[in-house]
C-alpha cells in the first residue's frame, strides 16, 4: 500500500487556503480526519511537495490505519492567504472545508475532528456538528473564550496576551513594538495601537469585558459565542485530553462536567502528568508513564477505531482516567470531590506589605491557567510583598484530590486591590508549584471602604496528588503574579481604561485565613 499526498489551494470566500490530503492509497474511499492549524509558519517558504512529504511522515500511523488525513493551514498562516485574526474566520473556514471534504472522491461518509489547543478550537466553532461527523479527539483546549482570556476578571498575559501578539496579522505586520512590559501600558486600552500600530478591534473589545457574567461572552463572535457550550450536547463520542499542568485544565474539566448524560457515556477524559505539550520536556520532575502517549500509545487513532467498531476504546467510557501525581499510578473514576477535608490556618496575627503595580511579583510556572507549566519555586518570602507560610508536616501519606480552596481575611488602604495565592508541595529538592488563583476585593465587597476587613475565597483547578509523610504544603500570598496576569492598579472600575496606578498597603489576617484540602 503506497500512501500519497496531494495539495490544493481551496478558494474559501475569496481566500486561498493551503490544504493537503494524505490518502492510504491512490484510489478508494476513507474516513477523513480533519486538522486545521495556524502553527505552520515554518512551511511558509517551503515547497508544496516538501510539505506533503513531511505530512506523510508525520501522519503515517493514521494512514496505516486506513484514514485519510486532511490538513489545512489556517487563514494567514503558513502557505494560506489572508490575514490571521485569531478565531474570527475559523467558523466559515472550518465549515467550508468540511463541505469540501464531503464533495471529494475519497470521502466515505465519515468525518472525524482532531486537534489540540487552537487546533481544537477551530473545531469547537463549527458546532453543532453535522450528522457525518462521527467523533472527535479534542485536546488541551477550553471551549469558553472567557477562560482563555481571564480569570476572575484578571487578563491572562501568560496565556492569551503574549500568544495573541504572535498571532495577529502575522504576515502583514512586521514591525511590532512589543515586550512583556507592554502589558504595563496605562491605559491598557492603548496596547494594540502602541504595539501593532493599529487598532486590533477584537483585542480591544475583549479588554472591555473582564466579567464572566457579561453577555458579551455568549452572544458575540469576538466573545466566543460560536464555541460556547460546543460539546455540551454534542451527541458524538469525544475524547478529551488535558494535563494537570496544562493552560486549560480547569476549563477542560468544566466541559467534561457539563456534558449531557448521553454524550458523557460515550466519551472519555484523559488527564496526564504534564503541561500543554503533553511531554516531560522542561519538567523538573519526570513521572513514570506520566504522559498519555506513553500509557496509551496511538490513543487518537484507537479512539476513532473504537467509534468505527474496529476495537476497544483506549480508556474507560464515561470516566476520567488520570495520573495520580507523586503516587505514580493511573486511576479511573468519576473524579468526584472526596468527602474528607482538612483546613490549615495560615499563621498567627497579621502581615502587611506594600504592593506597587509597577513592580509586580514574579512566580515560576503558569501551573494550570497560564503557559509555563510548573517548576521548583523561589525561596519562601523572597520579596517583601510575598508572604510564604507552610502547613504542619504530614505524619502519614495523604491523597489530595479535587479542588483545593483558600480563604483569606484581608484589608487594604486602596479602594480596590487584588490578592494572589499559590500552593506548592515541599519536596526535598524544593517546593514544587501545584495551583494558583487570583481575585480582587471588589468581587466580594463591591462597596469596599479602605481599611475594612473582608473575606475572600480562592478556588483552585482540579488536581490529584499525594503528600507523603514528612512533607508539607506551602502557601504564597501576594498581590501580583507577572507576567501571568495584568497587574491590578489598586483602582476601582474597568482595569483597561485606568490611566494611573497607586501603591497600596495590603494586609492579610493570617490567623483568620486558611487552606482547605479534600482527601480520600
Amino acid at each position: 500500500m503506497k500512501h500519497i499526498c496531494k495539495y490544493y489551494y481551496i478558494d474559501t470566500n475569496g481566500i486561498p487556503l493551503f490544504t493537503m490530503v494524505a490518502l492510504p492509497e491512490e484510489n478508494g474511499r476513507f474516513p477523513a480526519v480533519i486538522y486545521r492549524s495556524p502553527y505552520v509558519d515554518e512551511y511558509e517558504e517551503a515547497s508544496e511537495d516538501d510539505i506533503c512529504t513531511r505530512l506523510l511522515e508525520a501522519r503515517k500511523a493514521w494512514l496505516d490505519a486506513g484514514y485519510a488525513v486532511v490538513y489545512q493551514h489556517c487563514r494567514g498562516r503558513g502557505k494560506s492567504g489572508g490575514d490571521c485574526i485569531p478565531y474570527i474566520n475559523e467558523r466559515e473556514d472550518g465549515l467550508f472545508l468540511q463541505e469540501w471534504v464531503r464533495n471529494a472522491p475519497f470521502y466515505n461518509g465519515e468525518i472525524y475532528l482532531a486537534g489540540r489547543s487552537y487546533t481544537s478550537s477551530v473545531h469547537f466553532v463549527t458546532a453543532p456538528f453535522a450528522p457525518d461527523i462521527k467523533g472527535a479527539v479534542l485536546e488541551v483546549q477550553d471551549s469558553e473564550r472567557y477562560n482563555c482570556n481571564y480569570r476572575n476578571g484578571f487578563y491572562k498575559i501568560g496565556l492569551h496576551g503574549d500568544w495573541y501578539r504572535k498571532m495577529y496579522k502575522h504576515k502583514s505586520l512586521k514591525n511590532i513594538n512589543y515586550t512583556l512590559d507592554s502589558f504595563k501600558i496605562l491605559p491598557l486600552s492603548e496596547f494594540s495601537l502602541k504595539v501593532f500600530g493599529e487598532r486590533a478591534e477584537d483585542f480591544d473589545e475583549i479588554l472591555r469585558h473582564p466579567k464572566k457574567e457579561d453577555p458579551f461572552w455568549i452572544t458575540t463572535r469576538v466573545g466566543g459565542s460560536e464555541a460556547h457550550d460546543a460539546t455540551k450536547n454534542a451527541g458524538i463520542p469525544i475524547l478529551f485530553v488535558t494535563g494537570f499542568y496544562d493552560i486549560y485544565t480547569g476549563g477542560v474539566f468544566d466541559m467534561w462536567n457539563a456534558l449531557d448524560d448521553s454524550t458523557k457515556a460515550r466519551s472519555a477524559l484523559i488527564v496526564h502528568a504534564y503541561g500543554h505539550s503533553g511531554t516531560d520536556t522542561s519538567f523538573a520532575i519526570k513521572f513514570k508513564d506520566g504522559s498519555a502517549n506513553e500509557k496509551f500509545p496511538y490513543y487518537a487513532i484507537r479512539w476513532c477505531d473504537y467509534i468505527r467498531g474496529k476495537g476497544e476504546s483506549p480508556v474507560s467510557l464515561g470516566k476520567v482516567t488520570y495520573y495520580k501525581m507523586f503516587g505514580d499510578e493511573w486511576c479511573t473514576d468519576d473524579f468526584d470531590t472526596p468527602q474528607n477535608r482538612e483546613s490549615f490556618v495560615l499563621g498567627d496575627g497579621e502581615r502587611t506589605y506594600r504592593y506597587d503595580p509597577q513592580d509586580p511579583a514574579i512566580f515560576k510556572g503558569g501551573l494550570s491557567a497560564n503557559f509555563g507549566s510548573t517548576a521548583y519555586q523561589d525561596a519562601p518570602n523572597s520579596r517583601e510583598d510575598i508572604i510564604s507560610v507552610y502547613t504542619p508536616v504530614f505524619t502519614s501519606d495523604r491523597y489530595i484530590k479535587g479542588k483545593m480552596k483558600a480563604t483569606l481575611k484581608v484589608s487594604s488602604s486602596a479602594e480596590d486591590t487584588c490578592f494572589y495565592v499559590r500552593v506548592s508541595i515541599a519536596k526535598k529538592e524544593g517546593d514544587y508549584g501545584l495551583r494558583d488563583d487570583i481575585n480582587q476585593i471588589s468581587n466580594f465587597a463591591p462597596d469596599y471602604a479602605p481599611g475594612d476587613a473582608v473575606e475572600m475565597e480562592f478556588n483552585f483547578d482540579e488536581h490529584a496528588f499525594v503528600v507523603h509523610a514528612g512533607e508539607r504544603l506551602r502557601v504564597d500570598i501576594s498581590s501580583s503574579a507577572f507576567p501571568l496576569y495584568v497587574p491590578h492598579t489598586n483602582n476601582k472600575g474597568l482595569f483597561s481604561i485606568q490611566t494611573e496606578a497607586k501603591i497600596a498597603e495590603n494586609t492579610v489576617l493570617l490567623s483568620e485565613s486558611f487552606l482547605t484540602v479534600y482527601f480520600e
